[in-house]
């Protein structure tokens, strides 16, 4: 079983990072999908962290790996 917690998120260019709990919400939301990254959350973040700790956790991720649509 895929016990891993994954959501999709796009870097704007002011650092600033929209977080999707899937594709198929983040395309009804207008996101472009060319862009969205997908992030696993360590567990216990998930389960227990705030949206503003899991908002920082995938920005840090996304300039770490340079992806994201920040560059572009």
């Amino acid at each position: 079983m895929d016990d891993k917690n994954y959501l999709f998120a796009i870097r704007h260019r002011d650092g600033g990072v929209t977080l999707y709990v899937d594709e198929a919400y983040a395309q009804e939301r207008g996101a472009d999908l060319s862009k969205l990254v997908r992030v696993e959350i360590p567990k216990d973040l998930y389960t227990s962290g705030t949206v503003q700790q899991i908002r920082e956790y995938v920005a840090s991720y996304l300039e770490s790996q340079g992806t994201g649509s920040a560059h572009a």
